[in-house]
């Protein structure tokens, strides 16, 4: 804002309206005397400020934008399969930073081409399997109907509409060969693609919540290993995850020799450095109790701003059923950490 005229200026300006000539000129020079910094003044502006009154209030800033619109360029995305709650398409994604080809699946909430909605972005949760996931992803198909759950808690008001992303997990099925969702050394890097690669495939193809505030991670099992430890090494990326029933030690025999990066990707030891602000649900099967004093003990380590809930499933065990019945309970929990949809 400029500075405004002293209020001798102001009577000198006023004055010279009226006045014409010497007068003008003498009454000037008298109120300078009399205490005006910067004598008369000529200027237009000042002229407009004394005729409105009060002084120009200033623009205000602009307001935050909520909504990421696509950058393109759009992806080849072709149907794989209906379901009751719509389409899901699938693509394979080049990694431009990481070089790493693999499928990507994606399923889109009801709402996202519901021209009401037509002006919002969407929450983005991507998902993860258990077992290699090597060209494939059980996310996908009846075994696990998130797609159907979604759409039926969305439109109850109890879950966000979300994009479902369903990436691979690793690009060969045999165990000797996991990649255990990180760049391990010599390895094609699949850490990369999925905290980099994958997202700016998202936000190149669909309307999201800008920033951090709307994306999350979920898996189980080996899914829930990749959950937790995409988290907490991308904080500024995601802001939620929902490890259901996993392990946090990285153990493919790919790591052999490479000790110190093993560790850089273990969420053993992520969970304890007190460096992600982060949002987490942890959950175990109720009726194996090695695998709830595991989750117990790590829910434990967690150091602020991290903050780990736990949650255990009456009876549960480590089994795709099981984990079928979690996913209300997941979604919730997930819309209440997460943005839902927003428009500017």
């Amino acid at each position: 804002m400029q500075p405004q005229p002293s209020r001798a200026r102001r009577r000198a300006v006023r004055t010279r309206t009226l006045l014409a000539g010497t007068a003008a000129a003498a009454l000037a020079v008298a109120l300078t005397g009399c205490g005006s910094s910067g004598g008369p003044s000529n200027s237009q502006d000042g002229a407009k400020s004394v005729a409105s009154g009060a002084p120009a209030s200033p623009t205000p800033p602009p307001k935050p934008k909520k909504v990421l619109m696509p950058t393109g360029p759009a992806a080849d995305l072709k149907k794989v399969r209906d379901t009751e709650a719509g389409p899901i398409m699938m693509t394979t994604l080049n990694g431009p930073k990481s070089g790493v080809s693999g499928k990507v699946w994606v399923w889109l909430p009801p709402q996202y081409n519901d021209p009401a909605y037509a002006s919002h972005g969407f929450p983005v949760l991507t998902l993860y399997a258990g077992g290699q996931s090597a060209g494939y992803n059980t996310w996908t198909d009846n075994q696990l109907p998130i797609q159907k759950i979604d759409a039926e808690l969305s439109k109850a008001g109890k879950a966000h509409p979300f994009i479902l992303i369903m990436p691979v997990q690793n690009l060969n099925s045999s165990e000797s060969k996991a990649l255990e969702c990180s760049d391990i050394p010599g390895q094609p890097k699949i850490g990369t693609w999925m905290a980099e690669d994958i997202p700016d495939f998202v936000r190149a193809n669909f309307r999201t919540v800008k920033g951090r505030d709307g994306w999350g991670l979920m898996g189980a099992s080996t899914g829930a290993f990749c959950s937790a430890k995409l988290a907490l090494q991308h904080p500024g990326t995601f802001k939620a995850a929902v490890p259901i029933d996993g392990y946090f030690n990285p153990d493919s025999p790919l790591w052999q020799g490479h000790e110190q990066e093993r560790l850089a990707n273990s969420p053993g030891q992520l969970v304890a450095r007190g460096t992600a602000d982060v949002r987490m649900l942890a959950t175990a099967g109720g009726s194996n109790a090695y695998e709830t004093g595991l989750v117990k003990a790590w829910v434990k380590k967690a150091v602020p701003p991290l903050t780990v809930e736990y949650y255990e499933q009456p009876g549960g065990k480590h089994l795709t059923s099981d984990f079928k019945k979690m996913i209300p309970e997941t979604l919730e929990w997930l819309s209440k950490n997460l943005a839902g949809p927003e428009a500017d």
